[in-house]
């Protein structure tokens, strides 16, 4: 059992980079957007996200080009700390069904 609920909170954690990547978050600012609002310590973040690019290198090396050309589509503090709790209210109630 206890294997199933680390695949499922590792699971949520890679949900809630894929929404971070969508809103052109560095990977800093994502370990800082996550253990704030979402209590997921940086080190969990960064070991999921570091297993993501691997996996998706060409992905990355392209996204990495991008957001350091363009700086200007960030969301305030507000708006991420709004998104990930409604990620993470719409990933518990999934898990109610």
């Amino acid at each position: 059992m206890a294997d199933s609920s680390s695949a499922s909170y590792i699971h949520m954690v890679q949900h809630l980079i894929e929404k971070c990547l969508i809103f052109r978050m560095s990977k800093e600012e994502c370990m800082e957007a996550l253990s704030k609002h979402a209590n997921i310590k940086p080190v969990i973040t960064s070991t999921v996200w570091n297993e993501l690019e691997k996996e998706n290198k060409e992905f990355f090396e392209s996204y990495l080009q991008t957001q350091s050309s363009s700086g200007a589509n960030r969301m305030s503090e507000a708006e991420t700390s709004e998104l990930i709790q409604k990620i993470i209210s719409d990933n518990q109630s999934k898990k109610d069904d």
